[in-house]
This record gives structure tokens, sequence and C-alpha cells, in this order.
């Protein structure tokens, strides 16, 4: 499933954040000027070259995507969500023992002042093209054994070949999974892992072709792990 994606913006954030936007339209701007280098605010077009090239998550759906609260906290203190990037073949190197991610290629996001990431983030909120997607999923919590979702996620959805479901254990090719619930909607969650190209042409991420029981499951199994994750 890089949600998550890791979130980057030029260095140009860091003269801009110094001004804070004083209306909506400002905060357009802002974004478009100072984002738009590394995430695309429009839909994108099926080319592969989109998908070498991409530097950033989508922003254009993230009113769709993000939880408000981490958002916001997350662009005052960002850290490295896809450990791989964006595109995982331009920082990773194949060894014998194993993929290394080159970290000396990765771009660093700047860390944004209280003020800017709020007016950023009730921006980038307002952005939901998808509603409909959303609309076409429910989701209800459930308890769930954690180690049978583990099991479920390891072993028999091979979600832990791309992502970590914890801090140093699965792979890296794919957004960490461990923050997952703090980070995304839970509708995103099973709309985007259910079919993946409905949101992201380009996207990386395969249709399992996964029933709707297995799909609430597996969110299940993310808000067990990220709450535990968030009270540690």
């Amino acid at each position: 499933m890089r949600i998550l994606t890791t979130l980057l913006f030029t260095p140009i954030f860091l003269l801009a954040s110094m001004s804070p936007a004083k209306s909506m339209e400002d905060v357009k701007t802002y974004v478009e000027e100072s984002c738009g280098t590394c995430h695309a605010l429009k839909k994108i077009s099926k080319d592969i070259q989109e998908r070498i090239k991409r530097k950033g998550s989508h922003l254009y759906y993230a009113g769709n995507k993000y939880q408000r609260k981490w958002l916001e906290a997350w662009l005052q203190k960002t850290t490295l969500i896809r450990p791989s990037g964006e595109f995982p073949l331009n920082h990773t190197e194949v060894t014998d023992e194993g993929d290394v991610i080159k970290g000396d290629t990765l771009l660093k996001h700047i860390d944004l002042p209280s003020v800017r990431a709020k007016e950023v983030t009730d921006y980038l909120m307002s952005l939901t093209p998808n509603n409909n997607l959303i609309e076409n999923v429910s989701y209800t919590p459930k308890k769930i054994s954690l180690s049978m979702g583990k099991m479920n996620f390891g072993k028999f959805k091979g979600c832990q070949s791309c992502h970590r479901d914890k801090a140093n254990e699965g792979g890296q090719s794919g957004p960490e999974l461990y923050t997952a619930w703090n980070r995304l909607q839970p509708e995103y969650l099973i709309s985007y892992t259910k079919d993946p190209n409905l949101w992201d042409v380009n996207t990386m991420m395969p249709n399992r072709h996964l029933k709707d029981s297995s799909l609430q499951k597996l969110v299940d199994y993310l808000k067990v792990i990220g709450e535990k994750n968030a009270n540690l």
C-alpha cells in the first residue's frame, strides 16, 4: 500500500514559511509554489516517467486520505514514512545481503512552524475529489487477535514483503504501516487497498482482489498496532 507515502517539499518552503498566509487563496498559492515541484496537486496521467521521477506523494486528494491531526503535527516535525522514497529503485542498492537504502539520496522535508502547518493542513484537507470512492466503503472497528492479525498481515496477505508493521521488521519499498491508523483515514485504507489504481494510475501497489471481510480485518490489525505504537 507510500501513504504513505513520504511527503517531500523543496527548500523554498523555508523562505515561504516566514510569511504567514492571510487567506485560503494565499495558502493555495503558497502550496502550489512550494509543494508543486515534488507533489502532484492535480490528477496525474498514466505515464511511467511520472512514476520514475516522482519525489513526493500525491496531494490532490489529501482530504480523502490523511487524518487532520496527524498531518498538522507531522508538518511541524517531519519523519520518513517510506524508507526507500517514492520510487524505490532511485534510492536502493541491491547487495548480496539484501537491499540497502541509500539515505544520502533521499530528500529531507522542511519542518513548518505551527501557524503555517495549520494553514497548509486546512487547505490540503479541503482537497476531496475522491469523495465518491470513500462513500462506497464503510468501516466498523472490531476486535482482532494481535497474533492472528500479524499472521494475516505477513503470511496470508504478504503485506510484510513491502511494508513494516514494526519499526524494524518488514519490507521497505512501501510506506510503514505501524503508523497507518493514526496517519490515514480508515475508509481510505479500505478503498485504496481494494483497488489501488482508482487512486493512483501509476501505483506499485498490486490489487490483491481482497474480499470486504479481509479488508476489514486488515484495517482492524492496523488499528491495533497503530494504537499500540501511539502509546509507546
